[in-house]
């Protein structure tokens, strides 16, 4: 088997030829990556259901909009915790209740009180579900062309806009890249 080389902590931004509706348009913050396969969550997908109603303790600490965000189409029934604790991103371990998955971004443990994060957190946003990709199947679709890879910033994880996160993302990066963030959402229209 060829290696993996991890692209933990990672955004996959769909290309406009991405053709499964699950992902039109999404960035995906890859949370895990290697030869087991791939963990993610759709940054880009709110949904209209309020923190407040599923996980009433984190309401208070989510930003805008404060709703659930639809992770990805696996397991809809669970939720996970992505914050962001500002500082220095590679010494120390972060707060109990948190778990660093890359640089200033990581999981947060939705049993532990919410008082145990509230005075780190820079920002948190709550997923129902996950992206999830087996061995060698992540690494099929960026060979197809399905994903562009780029790097993330912390304040992707909670941008205040996030049906604006796909263009801004591609928008800011230093190359062509940047081009595609014109694409035209319906490109028959033109």
């Amino acid at each position: 088997m060829t290696e993996v080389s991890s692209l933990t902590g990672r955004l996959l931004v769909a290309t406009p030829a991405l053709a499964d509706p699950n992902f039109d348009r999404a960035v995906v913050l890859l949370l895990d990556h290697d030869e087991e396969g791939s963990l993610g969550v759709v940054l880009n997908r709110p949904t209209p259901v309020g923190v407040s109603d599923i996980l009433e303790g984190w309401a208070g600490l989510t930003g805008e909009p404060g709703v659930v965000f639809q992770g990805g189409p696996v397991s809809l029934d669970s939720a996970l915790g992505v914050a962001v604790i500002p500082g220095d991103s590679s010494g120390d371990r972060g707060p109990l209740g948190w778990r660093r998955v890359h640089g200033a971004i990581g999981l947060v443990d939705l049993e532990a009180p919410p008082e145990l994060l509230a005075s780190a957190l820079g920002s948190l946003r709550i997923f129902a579900g996950y992206a999830g990709w087996g061995p060698g199947q992540l690494e099929d679709e960026l060979a197809e062309g399905a994903w562009y890879v780029v790097e993330s910033e912390p304040g992707d994880v909670s941008s205040p806009a996030p049906e604006r996160l796909w263009r801004e993302v591609l928008r800011r990066q230093r190359s062509d890249l940047a081009m595609v963030a014109t694409y035209a959402d319906d490109p028959s229209l033109n």
